[in-house]
């Protein structure tokens, strides 16, 4: 029988805990790593309903790109609806795993995944770059890379819009004609990475969560900025999906790979 440690090792050695970010609290969020498993769910986020999804589709082990718990726990009141969650997920014998900063770090991984969907070539690592003591790999996070034909800034808004499969974005730009050729990009919440984008000489940037001075602060370095909302990283779901669907051929796991179906974009466009 396969076990939650199985799959965690493997994944591991594409994305190791290591190359977090200090203070992430990445790795396993609730049950055991010797739990069994018979069907997995891929998601972005754990939240109420991803829950119910997963109790719903009978799956035993969630996996995730944002961990469930940022904040410990203090009191265990079920009023709260996130503690009422986590009970839940004990009641159902669930076990949960997050794959947070260490997958946005990982070469071949979150960024990496945005920067193909942006249509980027000849990519580079957008912040100073570290090395994993184990491997000798460098990584980073964020890419920065050129696309194929310059775009005005507004047409690589609407640009970013199709390919990245948005309801809306919000662009950022002292003038909504200037060229738009060299892009750097940083799934998450990038905003105070905008300087990494400057320095690699990019045209635009790519990323979420941009704050109101922030913006201004953008404008008046001449960026071109789009902020395409935190769940651009959704992009995840069908890429670790292939992965562990590939894994699970290769080391004969035979257990079932659900990708979760729900949107957890908090945000509408009306």
């Amino acid at each position: 029988m396969t076990k939650v440690i199985d799959i965690v090792n493997k994944f591991e050695e594409f994305a190791p805990k290591i190359i977090a970010e200090d203070g992430d609290p990445i790795g396993l969020q609730l049950g055991s790593l010797h739990n069994d498993v018979h069907k997995m769910m891929v998601t972005l986020d754990v939240r109420p309903e991803t829950v119910d999804e997963a109790i719903e589709n009978n799956v035993d082990f969630i996996f995730a790109h944002h961990p469930a718990m940022f904040v410990p726990v203090k009191k265990f009141d079920l009023d709260v609806p996130q503690n009422a969650m986590y009970a839940k997920l004990i009641k159902h014998d669930i076990t949960v795993y997050g794959a947070h900063t260490n997958l946005d770090n990982a070469n071949g991984g979150m960024n990496d995944w945005l920067a193909e969907q942006l249509g980027l070539e000849n990519t580079e690592f957008l912040l100073p770059t570290k090395v994993d003591p184990v491997s000798n790999e460098k990584y980073s996070m964020g890419r920065v890379g050129e696309l194929k034909d310059s775009l005005t800034a507004v047409e690589f808004a609407e640009y970013c819009k199709k390919v990245l499969n948005l309801r809306g974005l919000r662009l950022i730009a002292a003038d909504n004609q200037k060229p738009v050729k060299r892009v750097a990009v940083l799934g998450g919440s990038g905003g105070r990475f905008f300087n990494a984008a400057l320095l690699h000489k990019a045209d635009a940037y790519v990323t979420g969560d941009i704050s109101y001075h922030t913006g201004h602060d953008m404008i008046a370095a001449g960026l071109t900025v789009i902020d395409a909302g935190h769940h651009i990283e959704s992009i995840c779901k069908p890429k670790l999906t292939d992965k562990f669907k590939k894994w699970n051929n290769e080391n004969n796991w035979k257990i079932d790979i659900y990708q979760s179906k729900l949107n957890t974009d908090p945000f509408q466009f009306i």
